[in-house]
Parts: structure tokens; sequence; C-alpha cells
């Protein structure tokens, strides 16, 4: 019998969408990255301006898990879609 597959994220890895200006310092719109444990949003930014030192300062970035915008604190589960994008402004 074929294997089916799924649209279901790795449970030990999170997805991660870059978007505008985040996706242009980053050179991507996305990436599939490991992840084990919990983490909030600010340590994982964190990691995250390590990786991509052109984000700083990161604390100005917005999230999204899971398609609903999230404060820093929340925490990040194995599985779930992180977005990454700039704060947007109007005038």
């Amino acid at each position: 019998m074929p294997r089916q597959e799924t649209n279901v994220a790795n449970p030990a890895t999170i997805t991660v969408l870059y978007f505008a200006q985040v996706a242009e310092l980053t050179g991507q719109r996305h990436e599939s990255c490991p992840f084990d444990a919990p983490i909030t949003g600010s340590d994982w930014l964190a990691q995250l301006e390590a990786r991509f030192p052109q984000l700083a300062p990161v604390t100005r970035l917005k999230l999204a898990v899971n398609q609903y915008h999230v404060p820093h604190d929340t925490l990040i589960q194995p599985g779930d879609e992180v977005a990454v994008f700039e704060p947007v402004t109007g005038g």
C-alpha cells in the first residue's frame, strides 16, 4: 500500500515563515527548524538574532504562532508554525 503524505508538521520541528524585510535579511521566506522543547518567543527570537545578527534588535519584531498574533512571552511548542515580521505602521 502506498504511503500517504500528510500536511502535519514534524513534532520535533517548527515551521518558520519570514515576511517582508525579515525575509530579505535572512535570505529566505521559510524554513523548518529542529525544535524539541517549548521556549518563549523572546528566547527564540534571541536565538534567531544569534543566527541572523542583521535582524537586531529583535525585540521590535512581531510573532504569530499558528496564525495568531502573540506576545513575546508566549510559549512556542514543537510542531508550531511561527511567523516573524516587522511591525506595521500606518499614516
